[in-house]
């Protein structure tokens, strides 16, 4: 998977501050990417991420932030905005990007290359079934289910796995899968 490895290195990105960047300045780093919101149920879980990044930076693990408002207007804000409520509200020092669009024909090339690796997140279903309780139509895959869905990506840059918007940081089978990657043994799915 050297060409995904490449490609997603090569991305340019922009920081929440407006800095150029890539991924490629976390090469060697266990990547956790999540796509974030303000104003979703799921916001508190900007404290587990932290906690996940505390506990396992010193190992290589960095968990990368990234805006989106593309489920029902949860992320209306500016990226100053996103980045003092951030900060404010949840002591957040994980790298934080550009709100950026993740779903739909103007994904952001980042988020093409995410779901084209890895189609389909782990434990869906549940998640899925409580939008449809909403009366809400979820995205089939390979489009992202909702917000905080997670990519795990390798030292090498390979997309080892994707986990559900509900899956929080402190889960079991997330945090498996991550001290894998970090010890090398690697994780599928």
């Amino acid at each position: 998977m050297n060409a995904t490895s490449t490609a997603l290195d090569e991305i340019p990105l922009k920081t929440i501050r407006g800095e150029d960047t890539s991924l490629g300045d976390y090469a060697g780093k266990v990547l956790l990417i999540v796509n974030v919101a303000s104003k979703c149920g799921l916001t508190p879980q900007y404290e587990g991420l932290e906690a996940l990044y505390r506990r396992f930076k010193d190992d290589g693990l960095v968990v990368l932030g990234f805006p989106a408002n593309d489920f029902a207007g949860q992320e209306p804000g500016s990226n100053e905005e996103i980045e003092s409520f951030c900060t404010t509200n949840f002591g957040v020092d994980f790298p934080m990007f550009e709100k950026l669009v993740a779903t739909g024909p103007d994904k952001h090339p980042l988020y093409a290359a995410l779901t084209e690796a890895q189609p389909k997140a782990r434990n869906d279903g549940a998640f899925r079934e409580r939008l449809k309780g909403f009366n809400m139509t979820p995205n089939e895959a390979p489009e992202l289910l909702w917000n905080f869905e997670k990519f795990l990506v390798g030292r090498d840059g390979t997309v080892l796995a994707r986990f559900a918007p509900d899956t929080k940081p402190d889960d079991a089978d997330l945090v498996a899968a991550i001290e894998a990657a970090l010890s090398g043994s690697g994780a599928t799915g």
